[in-house]
């Protein structure tokens, strides 16, 4: 049938019309309450990884073994490899080709990190960004062949920090190939030129201490969610790795003393009867380290350099990659950890330039690591655990990590120079846990190995002394950035690459809302029950996001979606404000209850100011001019008197009541109804301390799920025997509610401090930060008064 034009029209705007109501509708409706389930946002539950967060009962992963031999050249500060990979295609897909991780290409003069960093020329530029601006290094991988087993040629493709090498026939699924592959490269000046690894020259005595990492072509990881991880390297997001066997030899000169991942297998060929003797002493010492090689020893070497060249031998099993220190300056020590029927040595390795801290401190700091972690994670699997002292850097490694902490050249250090140096050794022996076994995705997600980390970094330390002064973890530190500028700020579920304020939101907003969830949302019981389980789940796997989200859940029974969300997915923030506490109590009925009640609060309301002016300034009222304008209103009637009738009325009332109602009537308890806003957008559990007026106290703790049904504002009523003086929103700074100032019924005014200065860039009379408190000290036991000088 034909449609006039007409009609046609009509009909194509009613449709019009129809879809735009439709999709205006469904933006209405699109669910925004902050309890919704994580559904859009995680992955699907599959074979390969559960809905409980556990690996699927087809969880696959990939494997390589590495037999590499390297030679570090300490002439030319260069190192020169060769490896044998045997890669194992554990997937069930067939690969054509195969995906390594170029690290060092980052340093290559045409490395993309170079050509993206950015700089403002302003006041004050570092030194360090000029060098990197003026540098000539000639750094980057020189790969000089990749063959197959045979010796044959294989096609590669380099593609910056990424190197593809072409199979000549397709690798099936449970297939290994190996290939070899030759390269060297040149070490760069740490202190100058950045970066995870390096060297550092020490020019009193002219020597080199080596601390090399990422020193060799490393297959990337090929699972089921990225497919190959072979996003480029830029320089913060960290690597991706798989696990395998390493065979390592390396050639240093003879007099050069060697750490690295695994288990060195020629002791007789390196080390003297003597540091035999004491390396075996080592291990049967569980309170105090043993001296492997002492700063005696240290110091007579370090003038000398030997002619001839030692090969170390060292075997890792089932570690996801390797590093090594290397030099002629290292003093040694070492103890053992027991674990059941095994001895885990920890070990220390630094120059004299670390005394007397790294003596005193690191190889015990290394010990209480392993077992705090152990306690709330698993058993430490690994058989050494090594801490090398490197100055200005914290990196980690399986079964090594190069701290820094250096004390000043008299031997005093400052307060922060000490936990500073204890707080990084946790830290990086702490890695070993986080990811180095539970082994995440860092090229994407650095909060799961950083921020987990943290988290557990600050238990551990708090578990060395009484009050140590973390710097993150409590709520309450988390705040100023929590409460900064929105632009500066993104979630915690952003790629490593793309995070701002990459400490606040991978280290300290991840670890801080642990600790939130440990205290304040679930409980210690079922936290910790909770993250151990996750640890023991993915030990030498590669667990997701959605995998601990997963688990937490699943083995505590606590729904933590609208954590998740508020806490990793957005950038909301904890303020909660008392917006209003109105006081009730139950109205008796009573009349001469209560007109004695309105009796006494008429009187308590202050007169108003006109009438206190009308007593003086009206002489006389026409009432009182003339009395006979007065009736039974101005003589006899009193508004609080209680009539027959009220008490008749009264009495039937209660007649018709039964005891439960009774009961409920002549109670004598007060009612608080307590308004709340949400200001910040993030739901948090709500704790008040209440303060009666009695001075006593009651702390009362209301789960988040307060806030379900409406998230901006609630409203609670509160029953208690005694009258309250006042609330306090969040006593402990629990939550990390950014803004205390409406935390307080009656409100409270915070004290604070502001300084004068004798000018806008600062009071240049202030005392220089020149001596630390240990030289100060010092100073006055010699009878000296130092001036001006001090630091913390």
């Amino acid at each position: 049938m034909r449609i006039p034009p007409r009609k046609r029209l009509r009909s194509c705007l009613l449709i019009l019309s129809l879809f735009l109501s439709v999709s205006f509708a469904g933006e209405e409706s699109t669910n925004k309450n902050k309890f919704r389930q994580l559904k859009q946002e995680f992955a699907t539950p599959n074979v390969y990884r559960t809905a409980s967060g556990a690996p699927g009962h087809r969880y696959w992963q990939q494997r390589a073994d590495y037999d590499m031999a390297i030679v570090l050249d300490d002439q030319n500060q260069s190192i020169a490899g060769k490896e044998s990979v045997t890669y194992y295609n554990n997937s069930p897909d067939t690969l054509s080709y195969l995906w390594m991780q170029l690290d060092q290409n980052v340093r290559a003069q045409d490395s993309d990190t170079y050509k993206i960093a950015t700089l403002a020329v302003e006041d004050q530029v570092t030194y360090g960004d000029l060098v990197k601006l003026h540098s000539d290094f000639d750094g980057g991988f020189k790969i000089l062949s990749v063959r197959d087993a045979q010796g044959q040629p294989l096609k590669h493709v380099i593609n910056k920090t990424m190197m593809r090498i072409d199979l000549p026939a397709p690798l099936q699924p449970g297939e290994k190939v190996s290939f070899q592959v030759e390269w060297r490269y040149n070490i760069q000046d740490r202190l100058k030129l950045g970066g995870r690894s390096g060297w550092e020259y020490f020019p009193d005595d002219g020597n080199y201490l080596y601390a090399i990492a990422q020193f060799y072509p490393r297959m990337a990881v090929y699972d089921e969610i990225e497919g190959w991880q072979h996003k480029q390297f830029l320089g913060r997001g960290e690597f991706t790795l798989p696990f395998g066997d390493f065979k390592f030899r390396l050639t240093v000169p003879s007099d050069h003393v060697v750490g690295a991942t695994g288990v060195l297998q020629n002791p007789d060929d390196v080390l003297t009867a003597q540091q035999r003797e004491r390396l075996r002493q080592a291990a049967q010492s569980h309170q105090e380290p043993v001296m492997i090689v002492d700063e005696a020893e240290v110091r007579r070497k370090e003038g000398q350099r030997a002619g001839d060249t030692k090969t170390w031998v060292f075997h890792a099993e089932n570690v996801r990659d390797f590093a090594f220190a290397a030099s002629r300056k290292f003093i040694w020590d070492a103890m053992g950890v027991p674990f059941g029927d095994r001895t885990v040595l920890a070990m220390s390795y630094f120059p004299k330039e670390g005394n007397p801290l790294w003596e005193r401190y690191s190889t015990k700091v290394v010990a209480h690591t392993l077992k705090v972690y152990s306690k709330y994670t698993f058993d430490y699997p690994y058989p050494v655990a090594i801490s090398v002292h490197t100055d200005r850097i914290g990196m980690e490694y399986p079964m090594i990590c190069f701290n820094g902490g250096r004390p000043e050249p008299d031997g005093t250090y400052s307060r922060r120079t000490k936990y500073g140096m204890i707080g990084v050794i946790i830290h990086e022996v702490g890695h070993n846990f986080f990811p180095m076994i539970v082994n995440s995705d860092e090229r994407q997600w650095t909060w799961m190995d950083e921020g987990l980390n943290t988290f557990l970094q600050y238990l551990t330390e708090q578990e060395w002394e009484r009050g140590y002064p973390s710097r993150r973890g409590p709520a309450a530190k988390i705040v100023d950035y929590m409460k900064g500028d929105p632009d500066g700020i993104v979630p915690i579920m952003t790629n490593s690459e793309s995070v701002l304020q990459f400490g606040n939101n991978a280290y300290a907003k991840p670890a801080t809302a642990l600790n939130v969830l440990r205290e304040t949302v679930m409980g210690r019981e079922l936290f910790d029950f909770a993250f151990k389980v996750y640890s023991e789940r993915w030990m030498f796997k590669h667990p997701s996001p959605e995998d601990f989200f997963r688990t937490m859940e699943d083995a505590s029974g606590v729904d933590l979606d609208w954590f998740w969300r508020g806490w990793f997915y957005t950038t909301d923030h904890v303020d909660v404000s008392i917006d209003r506490v109105t006081w009730y109590q139950v109205d008796s009925r009573d009349p001469e209850v209560e007109k004695t009640f309105k009796r006494q609060r008429d009187a308590a309301v202050p007169e108003d100011i006109g009438a206190a002016r009308n007593r003086s300034q009206i002489s006389q009222t026409m009432v009182e001019k003339d009395p006979a304008l007065a009736d039974f209103y101005n003589n006899e009637y009193d508004p609080y008197w209680v009539s027959s009738f009220d008490r008749a009325e009264f009495d039937k009332f209660y007649s018709s009541l039964d005891e439960r109602e009774r009961a409920a009537l002549e109670s004598d308890y007060n009612y608080y109804e307590i308004r709340f806003s949400n200001r910040g957008g993030l739901v948090t559990p709500l704790i008040l301390e209440f303060e009666y007026e009695d001075s006593t106290k009651e702390i009362v703790r209301i789960p988040a799920e307060i806030w379900r049904l409406r998230n901006d504002a609630v409203s609670k009523v509160f029953a208690t025997k005694k009258r309250l003086a006042s609330v306090l929103l969040d006593p402990y700074r629990e939550t990390a509610d950014t803004d205390l100032s409406n935390n307080s019924w009656p409100p409270k005014a915070e004290p604070t401090r502001f300084q004068l200065f004798k000018s806008r860039r600062g009071d240049r009379n202030r005392r220089p930060q020149g001596m630390n408190p240990m030289q100060i000290r010092k100073k006055e036991k010699e009878g000296q008064v130092p001036t001006g000088s001090g630091s913390n």
